[in-house]
């Protein structure tokens, strides 16, 4: 074999190299890399809907999460006596709704009454918009995941009724923000 020929065959064994090195490449990472890192700042649950249920809102009028379907929620779970931390994750509710601008009208928030305690009035003021429930004893309450206690979460409900996220305890408002903002941009729904 000649020097020539030598050359040519290097040449287009190198071309093919070349052609196929990027093919093997994706395959091994898709199968054998695994990233540590992940994108979403709150837990995610497995998908599943949430029971329908028929609860009392707090002027009396009844109230099922199935009219709230096509639209995000954030829910809680608290006591009706509504503590400072109750509190806090009404307004972190609420300030994350507000954030998102234009798509602020996609989410609804709605705060699940763990007990018969009557919130205070200018809780209810405070938080107007909220959609407050009188849930205690109910099979919703039960369906929830929880790490610590139920009332530690904020839960995020997907348009079509699916409990898709929970946040922990003492949750980060700005990141939740960023999971928020992800979730409506990618989403055709709700």
């Amino acid at each position: 074999m000649s020097t020539e020929e030598k050359r040519s065959r290097r040449t287009l064994l190198l071309v093919a190299f070349v052609c196929i090195a990027p093919f093997i490449a994706s395959f091994l990472v898709y199968f054998f890399w695994q990233p540590s890192g992940r994108v979403n700042y709150g837990d995610l649950l497995e998908v599943g809907p949430l029971p329908p249920m028929t609860l009392h809102l707090v002027d009396g009028k009844a109230f099922d999460l199935a009219q709230l379907k096509g639209k995000w929620l954030l829910l809680t779970v608290d006591s009706g006596a509504c503590d400072d931390y109750c509190r806090n994750k009404l307004w972190k509710m609420r300030q994350v709704r507000k954030t998102q601008g234009n798509n602020m009208e996609r989410i609804e928030r709605v705060w699940l009454l763990s007990d018969a305690a009557v919130p205070a009035a200018d809780v209810l003021l405070e938080y107007e918009g909220t959609w407050s429930a009188w849930a205690q004893g109910s099979k919703l309450i039960d369906t929830l995941p929880y790490v610590g206690a139920r009332r530690d979460h904020i839960y995020v409900v997907d348009p079509l009724g699916n409990l898709v996220l929970r946040y922990p305890r003492n949750a980060d408002p700005s990141r939740m923000k960023k999971d928020i903002e992800r979730l409506l941009k990618v989403s055709r729904i709700g």
